[in-house]
């Protein structure tokens, strides 16, 4: 399973029925094999008893407001094909294609880890050394939870540092742009995220944190002196043949006729087009799935001990080594040995992108969209891909579903708060005899089915949910996907 931020992870399990059949098919004139994914979208997982469902690319495009999605397969170790689809901007006609440009999010971040590692390689940094030692223009506070356990780059790039502040929303289009050091300590009223503290013991615990990422973001520019994304271009981007890719903030004039527009939920335009991120190496990257195919498909060849533009054999199978799980040093992994899957998804604000590719098969997927509701898609067209292409993971699976009585649902009943992201609301209701689940600012509904009289799964997302009593008090806590928790109000 993917692994989001709560904001996707919400976003995801809003979902829907099936599509009206006579939409024309997506693949009418390309490759079969294409033409099988594109015409085969499916739930992560069909139900027992039921006659499967199939939905077009199309279909799905239209239905979750999202305009435009570009798409790149890896199989045998190359691209065999990549092909854009709708159009840059709701509403226009500038089509979407393999040289558009998305904001890769999160994937940012597995990026800037190869930069890091090669600092490392060559011996300019250590990764298990306190990031006091080197960071100039900033530091990180000491308080009682560093006096024995500190912060370092590896616990930063495997998030267990005991960082805070989990993403950024970015700024929108003409508004003021703080330095790092500003965002760290949360400046305001300029900054709007909290200040990046440690607040549990480092090395405890598994928490993902963009907090960190930015953290390492300025100890590699106080150490190089070099603006960020020229560090990134020259240890990665350029050596990997990124060349539609850039970590520029906010994204350069000469680039921006590439640029595709990112949309809310509800299809809306984001004001300004897209967001500008400081917050580079957490959530910086302008590129295409192309662009991140050729980089898997170069350290597909590393991990083999057949290239080492970026970084060595030995430095890659460091990062494809569990840190503390479910990460290595910068990518989440899963499966073992020929299996080894790297992967990493991301949203900035109006886009969301996921990539998943094996160290050893030579295959991967890698997918990027302008909608903030993009990982429903993605979540439909990965069972596609996989299924197609013989993937050893991610294919459509049964679920069995339990009958619940009514009156046990009516216990769930309410709203939920969720503190990451803050504000969300989740409303949960029963509607002849079902059980659904509804977050407002989305604007959608999907039916949860259950597994156990706690346990449920999105009809078609397929995302767990548990309900279950806070330890203390008799409040019902609502926790999605294993990450996301949000607490009953009313």
């Amino acid at each position: 399973m993917s692994i989001r931020s709560p904001l996707v992870v919400i976003s995801a399990f809003i979902l829907a029925c099936n599509s009206s059949p006579s939409t024309p098919p997506a693949a009418s004139g390309v490759d079969p094999r294409m033409g099988r994914v594109l015409d085969g979208l499916r739930p992560a997982f069909s139900i027992k008893g039921e006659t499967p469902v199939r939905w077009t690319l199309v279909e799905r495009m239209q239905f979750h407001k999202v305009p435009g999605v570009s798409i790149a397969i890896v199989d045998s170790g190359r691209i065999i094909w990549a092909r854009g689809f709708g159009v840059k901007e709701a509403g226009g006609t500038d089509s979407v294609t393999t040289e558009t440009l998305f904001q890769a999010g999160s994937v940012s971040k597995p990026t800037f880890a190869l930069g890091v590692m090669r600092l490392v390689q060559e011996g300019k940094l250590n990764l298990d050394d306190n990031v006091n030692d080197k960071l100039m223009s900033w530091r990180v506070p000491e308080n009682r939870f560093t006096k024995t356990e500190k912060v370092t780059l590896r616990r930063i790039l495997s998030h267990n540092a005991g960082l805070t502040v989990h993403g950024f929303p970015g700024y929108e289009a003409g508004t003021p742009i703080p330095t790092v050091p500003q965002v760290l300590d949360g400046v305001k009223p300029i900054v709007n995220t909290d200040p990046v503290r440690v607040d549990t013991f480092p090395g405890a615990i598994w928490r993902y944190a963009g907090g960190g990422t930015t953290i390492a973001q300025l100890l590699v520019t106080d150490f190089t002196k070099k603006p960020f994304p020229a560090f990134m271009k020259e240890l990665v981007l350029d050596p990997a043949g990124m060349v539609h890719s850039t970590y520029e903030q906010p994204l350069p004039v000469a680039m921006a006729p590439m640029a595709a527009t990112g949309h809310k939920p509800d299809g809306s335009i984001v004001k300004g087009k897209y967001h500008t991120y400081p917050e580079m190496a957490a959530a910086g990257l302008w590129t295409t799935p192309s662009d991140l195919a050729t980089l898997a498909i170069e350290l597909q060849k590393t991990y083999a001990g057949a290239s080492r533009k970026i970084i060595s054999q030995a430095t890659l199978k460091q990062m494809f080594t569990v840190q503390k799980a479910p990460t290595g040093i910068g990518y989440f992994l899963s499966g073992e040995g020929k299996d080894l899957e790297f992967q990493h998804s991301g949203g900035d604000e109006g886009f969301i992108t996921e990539f998943a590719a094996f160290a050893e098969r030579g295959q991967g997927a890698f997918i990027m969209t302008n909608g903030l509701n993009g990982g429903n898609i993605i979540a439909e067209l990965i069972p596609a891909i996989s299924e197609e292409y013989g993937w050893p993971s991610r294919r459509q699976s049964v679920k069995t579903v339990l009958t619940l009585d009514p009156k046990v649902m009516i216990q769930f009943v309410g709203q939920y708060r969720f503190s990451d992201p803050p504000g969300v609301l989740a409303t949960v209701t029963v509607e002849g005899g079902k059980l659904f689940v509804e977050a407002k600012e989305m604007g959608a509904k999907q039916e949860i089915l259950a597994e156990s009289d706690s346990t449920f799964f999105g009809r078609d997302s397929g995302w767990p949910f548990v309900f279950r009593k806070r330890t203390k008090g008799k409040a019902m806590e609502l926790l999605v996907a294993g990450e996301a928790l949000g607490v009953r109000v009313k």
